[in-house]
């Protein structure tokens, strides 16, 4: 498999269809959080995007979730302890020398 490509049951929604994009998931997210707060839609349209807002944040959750199991898969302990994470310094400088990820 081509790196960046996923199987197609590792992006599916909960209705089998497969689901968009991480960066087009979220930003869909966001216009319909504008939409609702805009208070112009009607009481369908909100529950309708509602609806869709929740599908997408489930969707989110999830590649989250997945992209942060792989990520403690990457960060190993010493003599061979199992995985752990660390929270990442806030004044984390790549280029001074320190522990890379990849």
């Amino acid at each position: 498999m081509a790196p960046g490509k996923r199987k197609a049951a590792d992006t599916a929604g909960d209705d089998g269809q497969e689901a968009p994009p991480f960066e087009e998931a979220l930003t869909r997210l966001e216009t319909i959080v504008e939409d609702l707060e805009g208070g112009q839609l009607t009481l369908e349209e909100s529950i309708a995007r509602y609806e869709e807002g929740m599908k997408l944040s489930r969707g989110l959750g999830k590649t989250l979730d997945q992209a942060e199991k792989r990520i403690e898969k990457l960060v190993e302990g010493k003599e061979g302890a199992p995985p752990s994470t660390r929270p990442m310094d806030d004044d984390f400088d790549p280029g001074s020398g320190g522990e890379t990820l990849f």
